[in-house]
């Protein structure tokens, strides 16, 4: 098995391949000592084909797993036991997570992701102020974005009290975005975890935000929304939460405030509203430490 994480790390920083192809080659030869491109997956861009067969056969990744030991970044894939159980039910869950910190977090029991606008409002830290306290006394390990704003908040606030937390960047942790977070991330990294689905040196592409949101929602048993617009990055995260089968939890607003529309509209199509901590704990009573 051990060969089989390497070679698929391997396989993971080859430019150009998508979650398909590498699906689609784990079938073909689980052991993943390919020697030739399967015929199935034909034809693809010639550069791509010479580049996944150069890559498994070669040892080109090699002095980039070296900087990552040296920097204490851990790749885990979808076969190591160190991977999240929850994680492995979402859709087209990650082959490979870089994380950094305290990989103990990727097994808490419980888990809750907070999300919320990016241009967050002080309702949105009064909120996170008056739950999470009680939430951390549970030993729930909060989960957020490392983003502006209520990510921002939640992280902050789980670490002042005592808590624990998750950040899930888009990117590689070589390149943390917002810089103005930079700070925080290093925090995180010491105490706390951070992790990425994308090799460390990747650049943040805007596509890769959204596509984030399913991890966010994939680690934790419960998604809450605190405040969003109508249209916004955090009801991706519950429609991921949603679709993954999770509680999604939504604080009611001001109908008169747009930040307030997204979990309004979410406890109208049947989110438990939460007005304080025990209304997310009384769903959890099932859930060991």
């Amino acid at each position: 098995m051990e060969i089989v994480n390497k070679s698929l790390i391997k396989l993971h920083h080859c430019r150009g391949i998508s979650w398909k192809m590498i699906g689609s080659l784990l079938k073909a030869d689980p052991t993943l000592q390919l020697q030739k491109i399967p015929p199935f997956l034909s034809p693809l861009p010639p550069n791509v084909e010479k580049e996944i067969v150069e890559t498994i056969r070669s040892d080109q990744v090699e002095e980039q797993l070296n900087q990552y030991r040296y920097n204490q970044i851990h790749p885990i894939t979808i076969f190591d036991p160190l991977y999240p159980p929850l994680l492995k039910e979402i859709y087209q869950p990650p082959w490979v997570l870089y994380a950094k910190g305290d990989l103990s977090l990727l097994q808490s029991k419980k888990k809750l992701a907070i999300v919320g606008a990016r241009l967050a409002t002080t309702y949105s830290t009064k909120i996170i102020q008056k739950l999470i306290n009680e939430l951390v006394e549970e030993n729930i390990t909060i989960v957020s974005g490392l983003a502006h704003g209520v990510d921002s908040i939640a992280h902050r606030h789980a670490i002042e009290y005592g808590g624990k937390t998750i950040g899930v960047i888009a990117g590689g942790l070589f390149h943390i975005y917002p810089k103005e977070n930079r700070e925080l991330a290093g925090e995180m990294m010491k105490h706390h975890l951070v992790i990425s689905e994308y090799p460390p040196l990747t650049k943040p592409l805007k596509w890769q935000f959204p596509m984030r949101n399913r991890i966010i929602s994939g680690l934790s048993n419960g998604t809450i929304v605190v405040e969003a617009k109508k249209k916004s990055g955090s009801l991706i995260t519950a429609n991921f939460a949603v679709n993954e089968g999770r509680d999604v939890f939504a604080v009611p607003g001001s109908i008169f405030s747009p930040y307030s529309v997204g979990p309004n509209e979410l406890i109208q199509q049947g989110a438990k509203p939460v007005l304080e901590a025990k209304d997310i704990l009384e769903e959890w009573k099932h859930l060991s430490e």
